[in-house]
């Protein structure tokens, strides 16, 4: 999972992610004021948001008002404030956080607080047992096969992963980068050709389009995004 961790403060944002990436989960991405954590969002997709209140340039409830107008309304934020008189914090959650966490912070509190959030926001891991139906296509995860109908589709390993991915993100703009990384790993440094050939590939095997209902799209200088049609 990606993670923005929005903070000012170094040594807490350190902190966070040592935190974070401890668990081996998460991979996260340091921003230490509002404005290049929009800028970054124009750019690249997260799976969760963690912001703090006060940051110079744009503070956090300004930054929450531009993510909530133009992101996924799946990505969850968190606030991570000293604030913790209740006409505040009641604000906030009205106005698009999805929860909070006072400072000092809590490793294990707040590690909770974003598997919940996770989990409501993108469902449970995949069960490596389990059969997942998106209309005609099944995905066999055990067995790492594709089937459309009664038809087994040849997928390489890469392919079904990314495949899978992208169909548990529907209707979700993601990044190459955020692709990379959840596909070939963590630190994925491939050459953003390696994705859109296997996004080809994809397309060209599973033939997606109007015929079987599902499409997917490249979004210039961003990434990609499967929808129903």
């Amino acid at each position: 999972m990606r993670v923005a961790i929005v903070e000012d403060d170094p040594d807490q944002a350190a902190l966070l992610r040592l935190w974070l990436s401890t668990d081996g989960d998460y991979d996260c991405h340091l921003f230490d004021d509002g404005v290049k954590a929009i800028k970054a969002f124009q750019k690249d997709s997260y799976d969760l948001i963690l912001l703090d209140w006060y940051m110079p340039e744009m503070n956090g409830l300004e930054v929450l008002a531009w993510i909530r107008k133009n992101l996924d309304w799946r990505v969850p934020v968190i606030f991570v404030t000293q604030r913790d008189d209740e006409e505040s914090l009641v604000f906030a959650l009205e106005n698009g956080a999805d929860d909070y966490v006072s400072k000092p912070i809590k490793s294990l509190e707040l590690k909770a607080r974003i598997r919940a959030l996770l989990r409501r926001s993108y469902g449970d891991k995949v069960d490596e047992n389990k059969l997942l139906q998106f209309g005609s296509f099944c995905f066999d995860i055990q067995r790492k096969q594709l089937f459309m109908g009664q038809e087994a589709i040849t997928l390489t390993q890469k392919e079904f992963e990314l495949g899978l991915f992208l169909f548990r993100n529907a209707g979700r703009l993601m990044s190459r980068a955020h692709l990379l990384e959840s596909v070939w790993g963590h630190s994925a440094e491939l050459n953003t050709r390696t994705l859109d050939t296997h996004i080809s590939r994809l397309r060209k095997k599973m033939h997606l389009g109007e015929a079987v209902g599902w499409r997917l799209t490249s979004v210039y200088h961003h990434g990609y995004r499967l929808e129903t049609i």
